[in-house]
């Protein structure tokens, strides 16, 4: 999924290679369609600390206030944690923020696959 153009918003949070670098720069601004589906692996990851989905939908309300995101559109967090901080007190707060700015936050759910459906639809199977 992760070599798809760039149309189909696959991101993959990975200094690996400069392409990635380049294609990742505007992430949240390149998001016009739709629900934005963040996915956090098992822990211990590298990176487990980092919690890109408030940056997020900060564009997603500017987005909505000039018409390039739908104002119904939603930003959801899976992941197979009972966490998304690992240190309790930030992870309490990151989750009272994510309330009050309507990010679904979706605990204990580990994705299995991602596909395309028939019509062309990204379909994650958690």
């Amino acid at each position: 999924m992760e070599n798809t153009h760039e149309s189909e918003n696959v991101f993959v949070h990975a200094l690996d290679a400069k392409e990635r670098v380049i294609r990742n720069w505007n992430h949240g601004w390149n998001h016009p369609n739709g629900d934005m589906i963040y996915y956090m692996p098992k822990t211990p990851c590298k990176g487990e600390d980092n919690f890109w989905p408030l940056y997020y939908e900060t564009w997603l309300r500017q987005d909505r206030l000039v018409g390039r995101a739908a104002n119904n559109a939603r930003i959801q967090v899976w992941t197979p944690n009972d966490h998304i901080l690992s240190y309790p007190y930030a992870n309490e707060v990151a989750l009272e923020e994510c309330d009050k700015r309507g990010i679904d936050v979706m605990l204990g759910w580990d994705m299995i696959k991602v596909h395309m459906s028939d019509i062309g639809e990204k379909i994650a199977t958690f």
